[in-house]
């Protein structure tokens, strides 16, 4: 069994393992990953993403292109997602280009959802984005103190959290495409409110296995090009969290 193991898609049983470092690359002298170095990186893919966001903020929704934008940048991103995921060694030179396709999305995503609920919930990207940055420090400092740690138990129910939602969200998409689904998933019932809060406190714990998760793998040795791969996985689970926030702020707003 692998030593390192996280709900985060890009931080596989295998991204990390300790002994293959160790066996395949003994003897061999090469740059090591450390904690400092995926910290700068997921720094400069933050940067990158809010660049971009700002950008397709102002230009997107008032191009012609919108659905072209959006449609283009959200599968895009997913594109490279699973190439970076597949083969960690190019995060090196990918990370920063998926950095920009999610700004690209959310930027836009968050400019007409803004608009739209201006008058319900002024300011509702903006609210979104600084509780997702809140919520990423709380969690950063409750790992760092220690207060959380990413015990088996603990990792075995985040894991098994995240998995179930990715299957309900699955299962509703197939379901949608025949005109059924689940419509509290989307209303602004207090059922619907409920489970918002729920997968938005499991997106969060996913930061304390991902910290966990990059600090192991820099104790293992592990190469260098896997700080980018690192940032990268962090990355993921912050666009998830911001999703799910802003999806819980509009379901208030509508309630309003």
């Amino acid at each position: 069994m692998s030593l390192f193991k996280s709900s985060n898609p890009a931080l596989g049983e295998k991204a990390f393992d300790g002994s293959r470092f160790s066996t395949e690359l003994e003897g061999l002298n090469y740059e090591r990953m450390t904690v400092q170095g995926a910290a700068g990186k997921f720094g400069a893919m933050l940067l990158t993403l809010l660049i971009a966001a700002g950008w397709s903020w102002i230009r997107i929704p008032q191009s012609s292109s919108l659905g072209l934008w959006m449609g283009g940048s959200a599968i895009g991103g997913m594109i490279v997602a699973f190439i970076i995921i597949f083969r960690p060694a190019l995060a090196p030179k990918l990370a920063l280009g998926y950095a920009l396709l999610e700004g690209i999305f959310l930027g836009a995503l968050s400019a007409i959802v803004n608009a739209r609920f201006e008058a319900k919930y002024p300011g509702i990207a903006g609210q979104a984005v600084l509780l997702t940055m809140g919520v990423a420090v709380a969690m950063f400092a409750l790992y760092y103190f220690r207060i959380l740690k990413a015990t088996p138990m603990f990792t075995k129910i985040i894991i098994l959290s995240t998995v179930g939602i990715c299957f309900f969200y699955i299962a509703n998409m197939i379901l949608s495409f025949f005109g059924a689904g689940f419509p509290f998933l989307h209303d602004s019932s207090p059922l619907s409110i409920g489970i918002s809060l729920l997968i938005v406190g499991v997106a969060a714990l996913n930061f304390i296995l991902d910290f966990d998760f990059i600090e192991k793998g820099a104790a293992a040795g592990a190469p260098k090009y896997m700080e980018w791969y690192g940032a990268f996985s962090l990355m993921l689970t912050i666009v998830w969290l911001y999703l799910e926030i802003l999806k819980l702020l509009m379901k208030i707003a509508n309630r309003k």
